[in-house]
C-alpha cells in the first residue's frame, strides 16, 4: 500500500513541480534543458495591468459567488436538515443536481436561462452560473455540521426565551462557522478556477482560466507558468488558513 500510496504522490506533484519549475526559465521555450534562471517572468506579470485587471476581475466574483453561495446553501440546509416533510428526498435531489450535471450542459442551459431573463453577458451572468454551481456544494457540507448539532441547545434557548431568529444567530450559525470557513473557500476556489461557465457567460472581459487558454493558444510561455504557480500559490495558502482555523475552531468547542 506504501508504493501505491507514493506512486500517486510522484503522480500529483511532479507535474506540479515541473510547472514551477518552467516559470524560472530564462527562454520562451518550455522544455529542458534549462541553462539559465531568472525571476523576469513574474515581474512582467506584476507589471501588466491586463493580467491584475483580470485577476481582481476573477477575485470579485469569486467572492461574490461565495457570498450569495454561502446565503442561499445555508437556508436549503437548515430547512432539510431537521425537517421532515413528504418529497423530502426530492427537493434534496434537485438541491445537488447543479452539482452533478457536466460541466458543459450546465454552461449552456445557464446561458439560455440568463437570455430568458434578459441578463447580458458578463459578471453578473457568470456570477449567478457559479452560484447555481456552489450552491449543493454549500448545502451539503452545512447538513453535515448541522447533523452533529445537538438539539438541547437550541431547546434551552429556546426556553430561555429565544426566537427562531435569535437561536439561529446565537446558536446555530457560530456552531456552522468551521463548516462555513471550509465551504465558502471550496466556493472561492471552484469559481476562480472555473473556465467552462466563464467562457459560456461571459463577454470581452475574460477571467484568469479564460484568460490562460487564450495566451495558450499562441503556444506555451514561461508567464502562463508563472501565472499558474502565483495561483496555485494562493490557492494553498487559503487552503491551509481553512484548515487551521477549522481544525481551531473546532477544538475550542
Amino acid at each position: 500500500m506504501s508504493v501505491i500510496y507514493w506512486a500517486f504522490v510522484v503522480y500529483l506533484f511532479v507535474p506540479l513541480a515541473l510547472m514551477v519549475v518552467m516559470g524560472f526559465k530564462d527562454s520562451r521555450f518550455v522544455g529542458f534543458p534549462i541553462r539559465g534562471w531568472t525571476l523576469n517572468w513574474y515581474a512582467e506579470i506584476f507589471r501588466d495591468s491586463e493580467v491584475l485587471g483580470v485577476f481582481a476581475y476573477s477575485m470579485t466574483i469569486a467572492l461574490s459567488t461565495t457570498f450569495l453561495s454561502l446565503v442561499i446553501g445555508v437556508w436549503i440546509a437548515t430547512f432539510l436538515g431537521p425537517n421532515k416533510f413528504r418529497g423530502k428526498l426530492i427537493v434534496f435531489a434537485l438541491t445537488c443536481l447543479p452539482a452533478v450535471i457536466p460541466g458543459i450542459i450546465s454552461a449552456i442551459s445557464l446561458r439560455i436561462f440568463a437570455r430568458l431573463l434578459e441578463i447580458d453577458p458578463g459578471m453578473v451572468a457568470i456570477i449567478l452560473g457559479h452560484t447555481v454551481h456552489n450552491v449543493p456544494f454549500v448545502a451539503l457540507v452545512v447538513m453535515a455540521r448541522l447533523s452533529t448539532l445537538p438539539k438541547s441547545h437550541i431547546e434551552a434557548a429556546r426556553d430561555l426565551g429565544a426566537d427562531a431568529i435569535v437561536a439561529f444567530m446565537r446558536i446555530t450559525l457560530p456552531y456552522l462557522l468551521p463548516a462555513l470557513i471550509g465551504a465558502g473557500i471550496f466556493c472561492m476556489l471552484l469559481s476562480f478556477d472555473d473556465f467552462i461557465r466563464a467562457f459560456f457567460l461571459g463577454s470581452y472581459e475574460p477571467t484568469l482560466p479564460v484568460l490562460i487558454f487564450a495566451m495558450l493558444r499562441s503556444g506555451m510561455s514561461p508567464e502562463i507558468n508563472a501565472i499558474s504557480t502565483v495561483v496555485l500559490v494562493l490557492t494553498a495558502v487559503l487552503g491551509l488558513w481553512a484548515e487551521r482555523s477549522m481544525r481551531r475552531l473546532n477544538g475550542s468547542r
